[in-house]
C-alpha cells in the first residue's frame, strides 16, 4: 500500500503550527488589497490578520481569488513524484472554484502518473469548519492507519456533521458579496440586528436567524451547541474570530463551563474569508447531529 498525503487549501484557516502538527499540505488562496495581491498562507507571511482587518476597517476593499489549476498541478505532481498518493479536501465548491481546480489538475496529473492515486473531495465547508474537518481527518489517519479510500469514505460520511455557526458585526460586507440585500443591510444596521448564519448541507452561507445586539448573537451560537452538539465532553471545537479575541475567549470559557467541552482552539479568520465577512465576525465549529 502506497503512503499518501492529505492536501487542502488555506480557507481552512488553520495556523502554521496546526498544519505542521497535523502533517497537512496546504495550498494558498490569494487576496488583493491596495492594488497588490498577497497569498493567504497559514503563517500569514505576506500580511498578518491584524494588518488586514485594520485595512478593511479603515475602508479598504479586498477581493479574493481561488487556488488555481496550476497550483494544484504543481503540488500534486510533486507528491506523486515522491511516491505519495493524495487525499485532497477542498473549500466548498458552492463558494469557490478551488474544488473544481483540484479536480481538473488531478485528472491531468493522473494521465501522466497512472500508477498514482488522487481523490478529491468537496468539503462543503469553510473557514475553521473546514479546519475542524481537516483536524478530525488527520487524527483519524494517524490513530487508525486507514487507507486513502477508507479515510476518504469516512470524510464523505462525516462532513455534514461538522456544524458551522457564525455571526457578523457589519452586514455591509455580506451585502457586498451578495449574501444579503441592500435593504436588509440598512435596516439591520439601524436596528443593531446581527444575523445568525451557518454553512448549509450544500456548502452555501445561509442566514438562519437574527439576534438583537452582539451579546444575544453570541449567546445564540453557544445555545446552538447544546441543541445540535453530540458527545460534547469529548469534543475539540474551533472558534474563528476577526479582531474580537476577548469575546472569543469568553465564548470558549462558556462552552467549557456549560457543556464540559474538552478543548477549544481560537484562530484568526484568514483574509480570504475575512474579505467577505468583515471585522468582528465570530464563528463556532463543532460536531453535531446535523448542520
Amino acid at each position: 500500500m502506497r503512503d499518501y498525503i492529505i492536501m487542502t487549501d488555506s480557507c481552512c484557516d488553520l495556523n502554521q503550527q496546526e498544519v505542521d502538527e497535523l502533517g497537512l499540505t496546504v495550498l494558498p488562496l490569494s487576496f488583493t488589497i491596495d492594488g497588490k495581491t498577497y497569498l493567504n498562507t497559514p503563517d500569514h507571511a505576506e500580511m498578518s490578520p491584524e494588518e488586514f482587518f485594520a485595512k478593511i476597517a479603515a475602508g479598504e476593499n479586498s477581493t479574493t481569488a481561488a487556488a488555481n489549476v496550476g497550483q494544484f498541478d504543481e503540488a500534486m505532481r510533486r507528491a506523486l513524484d515522491a511516491g505519495k498518493d493524495i487525499l485532497c479536501i477542498c473549500f466548498s465548491g458552492a463558494l469557490s472554484t478551488t474544488y473544481q481546480s483540484a479536480c481538473i489538475a488531478a485528472e491531468t496529473v493522473l494521465a501522466k502518473h497512472p500508477e498514482g492515486r488522487i481523490r478529491v473531495i468537496d468539503s462543503l465547508s469553510a473557514s475553521l469548519g473546514q479546519g475542524l474537518l481537516m483536524y478530525l481527518t488527520a487524527h483519524k489517519k494517524l490513530e487508525e492507519n486507514l487507507t486513502l479510500d477508507q479515510l476518504g469514505d469516512w470524510v464523505e460520511e462525516n462532513k455534514l456533521h461538522v456544524c458551522h455557526w457564525f455571526t457578523v458585526d457589519d452586514l455591509n460586507y455580506l451585502k457586498k458579496g451578495g449574501r444579503v440585500s441592500a435593504a436588509t443591510a440598512l435596516v439591520g444596521t439601524m436596528l443593531s440586528i446581527k444575523p445568525i448564519m451557518h454553512t448549509s448541507d450544500e456548502g452555501k452561507l445561509t442566514v438562519v436567524g437574527k439576534a438583537r445586539g452582539r451579546k444575544s448573537s453570541l449567546n445564540t451560537l453557544i445555545d446552538t451547541v447544546g441543541r445540535l452538539g453530540i458527545n460534547l465532553q469529548d469534543q475539540v471545537m474551533f472558534i474563528c474570530q476577526a479582531d474580537c479575541q476577548a469575546e472569543a475567549e469568553a465564548v470558549a470559557a462558556q462552552l467549557k463551563q456549560r457543556y464540559g467541552v474538552k478543548e477549544v482552539y481560537i484562530n484568526y479568520i484568514g483574509p480570504v474569508i475575512g474579505s467577505h465577512t468583515g471585522p468582528n465576525t465570530m464563528g463556532l465549529f463543532f460536531v453535531g447531529t446535523e448542520r
